[in-house]
């Protein structure tokens, strides 16, 4: 059985949440935090996860969800270089399409200096996805919540993933899981692929402990800071300049191996 096989199997005791209830969950003082595993892991989680209430974002029939993120830069990657260089400060502008329903939205994140991220996002025409120019609100919607101008940024790194999302009994937290990914350079045309990397995102009210983050320390799976839009960008690009992302993207390498080390 393949790993998307495997986990499928382990999410079949969930019981499902359809997204309309799980948009309205609101966590009013989120904490969002990140941790890597491989698949192999992950469906012991995700067994624990069904042992203790959790619930599997389900639409139209369907628990794994595929996306396809496009980010944009400056020509000189400057959002990748202040994140890089470790800048608290920082944004992305990004156009992701939820391949199962089709609907596509410009995103953009922002990180504060208190590493509080929000994101603002408008939907946009699927055709756009390749060119945001071709959207006539685009630019104005990118001038007023980034500090870049569309005349600014073109497309940089595509990533393409496996998701699954996850809502614990109490609606305290959620967690999205994402696998299978893969990226595509739109300046260099080069491509690469982390099949065996599970990237887990924990969002959870900040005044309540968290019952996943259990989970996880019993199966030795620590926090680990990490963007699918830098590794993308180091993965595709040999010019890139690494810096501190060099251990990180070791770490990974060691991980995804045949023989991977114990996170």
């Amino acid at each position: 059985m393949g790993s998307a096989g495997a986990i499928l199997d382990a999410l079949r005791p969930m019981a499902s949440i359809q997204l309309e209830e799980m948009n309205a969950i609101r966590l009013m003082n989120r904490i969002d935090t990140k941790f890597i595993t491989t698949a192999g892991r992950l469906t012991d989680v995700l067994r624990d996860a069904a042992g203790r209430g959790y619930r599997v974002c389900e639409i139209d029939g369907q628990r794994i969800l595929g996306y396809r993120s496009l980010y944009y830069d400056t020509p000189r990657l400057e959002m990748y270089t202040l994140h890089r260089n470790g800048h608290k400060v920082r944004q992305k502008i990004r156009v992701r399409t939820y391949l199962v329903s089709g609907l596509t939205f410009l995103e953009i994140k922002r990180k504060n200096n208190k590493g509080r991220t929000s994101k603002k996002r408008m939907e946009i025409p699927q055709d756009c996805f390749e060119d945001i120019r071709r959207c006539p609100e685009a630019g104005p919607y990118i001038a007023k919540h980034s500090a870049y101008a569309i005349e600014d940024i073109t497309p940089a790194c595509t990533t393409e993933f496996q998701r699954i999302t996850l809502v614990n009994a109490a609606k305290t937290e959620r967690l999205t899981i994402d696998f299978d990914l893969a990226f595509s350079n739109r300046r260099t045309g080069r491509t690469a692929a982390k099949p065996g990397l599970v990237v887990i995102e924990l969002k959870q009210d900040g005044r309540i402990a968290s019952e996943m983050k259990g989970i996880l320390l019993n199966h030795r799976i620590k926090a680990f800071r990490i963007s699918k839009y830098c590794i993308g960008t180091i993965l595709t690009d040999p010019q890139v300049r690494q810096g501190r992302f060099k251990e990180k993207i070791r770490y990974i390498d060691k991980l995804t191996l045949p023989n991977p080390v114990k996170p």
